[in-house]
């Protein structure tokens, strides 16, 4: 008899290793990626206006996730978009994260540096490539310290409307997802025991109160998001767009028919989303130990726009594209806890977010846009050119079947991999 207990009790020890081992942890980082001196800051296409001012710093955020073998890094940058091709050397520089499980996408304010080495029309680009290389070695300053803060963590996972006055579609004022998605990591012990590492926020809206045109530099309305979420509930905080294309942006109307394009404007929107996005997570359930899952896959566009080849091949930021005028890029499918994430690499209208956020095997679905890549525009085949509204958004987009092509890759990914948790 005692022979067996003792066999029984070597058996359970062997095994305290493994268990030890399949801990959730998380950690996070900063790092401030504001230029000084300051730098002419860019909207889109088109030459980048010279910046005389700032309101707010810019940032790259990162939050890490760990359970067994599996390791993951989300990564927010304060740009318009941030392209593989500068997000792929980040990734050469992060230690113990396999290059495909880091995600890496862009705010979208349109008060930053170009990213992107837009040309014009002699095909010369006026993109700082000393910031940009500055800016690289930062993001991957940023997940290698979070790799270092890691510790045993659980989740708080929730998705609701996020009440009041913060988006409207601008071509169509009720065709927008007003779903906020939250992410937060607690710490399980320690000093700040039940408090936050970091809250990740997920929601679709274009970051442009302020503007390309006022000469300011800012992060827009996701400076004070974070600044608010941070001082109440500490951590760090993340902000993940989505699907805002065409055109879902920050509803500063006044009722004179004017718009509000101030920093005070900023802070009362991204002021009110931090309000509701805590609002929201503060009732969810603590997810003990949650499961962790990272997939991706390589999809490729077709490039038919002439603008959008032109920039391509002129850009000094050079992206994977063959000689067929097909560029190429990454999509990744994650199950953190409860929650489903895909990534977007660029931006999707509305009805494409809905549609695959309805096929999702989840009650929580999240949609990370102008992740990975940033290619403009992303339309199903019967709303290309279709409409008058859309002729700007039709032009800016690689072409007709960017978001056929995206949707039948999103659905395979999310068929392919395991369900998230039991949401019961």
């Amino acid at each position: 008899m005692m022979k067996h207990l003792l066999i029984t009790i070597c058996l359970l020890l062997s095994l305290v290793p493994t268990v030890s081992g399949q801990k959730f942890r998380a950690g996070a980082a900063v790092r401030v990626i504001t230029p000084d001196p300051l730098l002419p800051v860019s909207g889109g296409i088109g030459t980048p206006k010279k910046a005389t001012q700032k309101n707010g710093e810019l940032y790259a955020r990162a939050m890490v996730l760990e359970k067994g073998n599996t390791r993951i890094a989300i990564v927010s940058v304060d740009n318009l978009g941030w392209p593989a091709a500068l997000g792929n050397k980040s990734r050469k520089l992060v230690k113990g994260i396999p290059p495909e499980n880091i995600l890496i996408g862009a705010t979208h304010t349109h008060s930053g540096p170009d990213a992107y080495g837009f040309p014009n029309e002699k095909g010369e680009s006026f993109a700082d490539l000393a910031y940009l290389d500055r800016c690289v070695k930062l993001i991957a300053e940023a997940v290698n310290e979070a790799v270092e803060n890691l510790e045993d963590a659980s989740l708080k996972i929730a998705v609701a409307d996020a009440k009041g006055k913060i988006a409207y579609n601008y071509y169509a004022e009720q065709l927008y997802d007003p779903r906020c998605g939250v992410i937060q990591a607690i710490a399980n012990s320690g000093s700040r025991k039940g408090g936050a590492i970091a809250t990740l926020i997920n929601y679709a809206i274009h970051p442009e109160v302020i503007g390309s045109g006022r000469g300011i530099l800012s992060p827009d309305l996701c400076g004070p998001l974070y600044d608010r979420i941070e001082t109440q509930a500490g951590g760090v905080a993340i902000f993940m767009n989505g699907a805002q294309g065409g055109m879902v942006t920050a509803d500063n109307r006044r009722e004179n028919g004017k718009e509000a394009n101030d920093w005070e404007e900023c802070k009362r929107i991204g002021g009110l989303l931090a309000d509701e996005a805590l609002r929201i997570v503060n009732i969810a359930p603590v997810q003990i130990n949650p499961d962790l899952y990272c997939k991706a896959q390589k999809v490729e566009f077709p490039v038919d726009a002439e603008i959008m080849r032109y920039i391509l091949q002129k850009s000094p930021i050079k992206n994977e594209m063959s000689a067929e005028n097909r560029v190429a890029t990454q999509l990744n499918l994650l199950n953190v806890g409860t929650a489903q994430i895909l990534t977007v690499p660029g931006e999707a209208l509305p009805n494409i977010g809905y549609y695959v956020k309805r096929h999702m095997h989840t009650k929580q679905p999240f949609l990370f846009g102008l992740t990975n890549d940033a290619f403009g525009y992303m339309l199903t085949k019967v709303d290309f050119n279709s409409f008058k509204r859309y002729e700007y958004i039709s032009r800016t987009s690689l072409g007709e079947m960017t978001g056929e092509i995206y949707m039948e890759h999103a659905l395979k990914l999310i068929n392919e991999s395991p369900k998230p948790a039991n949401q019961n």
